[in-house]
């Protein structure tokens, strides 16, 4: 016997965001989670719902497995990607901070971290450590044993751990170095941007070969002042927030010509990561909800 289909409409809305957050997480890619939600939706609406116990349950099990198959596309996809991949910025409400983890799952430095892990990794650590999903649950979700499960979430605990930034920077933090370093850049101020940047930083663009972007990973702090410094007078800065802080939208002639997201580590840019590619750039007019 299926839920009448209003009561399946409202249960699969009362679940989107979660759903959606669990899907991006895993894949990087709002439009890759969009679709990922749009076959969960279908498979949902056709399941005989009285066997469904746990309708949450049902829906991030579906989810992720849908993620899995998709993630595994993705990866063949990515060896042609042209230049650095960086995952799809967020416009994300102000609200999203609040929930420290949450806002540091999403953050582009650990999206980048979570891109390292194979994709089963990815998915326990992603239901684990940022859902706190119980390991038998993960289990039917991963088709793996609850053993096995927990092997592989302390392969990628220990993994991320070695990867990630080494502390969780707030907001407020960041909103206050990317104010400097807006300042550095917009008046051409060489030392100032200096001081705000790590030695061993690193830039990233994504360009994704529909627009002009640097091929590879640029390094150092003078290779990453010397780009930057082709910024002043050409491109205006104006603070926004994408996935869960504080960065930068870059405009040419009114129009946006990047997106530009941080990691701090010790106060200082070790990571500058700014996305080019149009395709990218398409939800930056409305808010996307994240949820845990």
């Amino acid at each position: 016997m299926r839920m009448d289909p209003q009561d399946a409409t409202e249960a699969f809305v009362a679940h989107r965001n979660l759903l959606f957050t669990v899907a991006y997480e895993m894949l990087g890619s709002a439009a890759d989670a969009e679709d990922v939600l749009q076959e969960t939706w279908l498979r949902w609406a056709d399941v005989d719902h009285e066997t469904v116990r746990e309708p949450r349950a049902y829906l991030v099990r579906t989810t992720t497995r849908q993620a899995l198959t998709r993630l595994r596309t993705l990866r063949r996809r990515k060896e042609t990607y042209v230049g650095p991949w960086l995952p799809e910025p967020l416009l994300t409400a102000p609200d999203v901070a609040e929930d420290v983890e949450l806002a540091d799952s999403v953050s582009m430095a650990m999206l980048l971290v979570l891109e390292t892990l194979t994709p089963t990794e990815r998915a326990v650590f992603v239901l684990r450590e940022v859902f706190d999903l119980g390991y038998d649950e993960i289990a039917e979700a991963v088709e793996k044993s609850p053993a096995a499960v927990r092997q592989i979430a302390h392969r990628a605990r220990a993994h991320v751990a070695a990867r990630r930034p080494r502390e969780i920077v707030s907001p407020a933090e960041t909103r206050g170095v990317l104010d400097a370093f807006r300042g550095a850049v917009e008046t051409g101020d060489l030392q100032g941007l200096l001081d705000l940047i790590a030695p061993d930083i690193v830039l990233l663009a994504d360009g994704g070969g529909v627009v002009q972007a640097a091929p590879a990973p640029i390094v150092g702090a003078a290779q990453v002042a010397r780009v930057l410094g082709n910024i002043t007078g050409t491109l205006s800065m104006r603070p926004t927030r994408v996935n869960g802080y504080p960065a930068l939208t870059l405009f040419q002639d009114g129009a946006v010509h990047s997106v530009m997201a941080v990691r701090i580590d010790d106060g200082r840019i070790t990571g500058l990561y700014a996305v080019r590619n149009p395709e990218k750039l398409s939800r930056l007019d409305r808010e996307t909800a994240v949820s845990r």
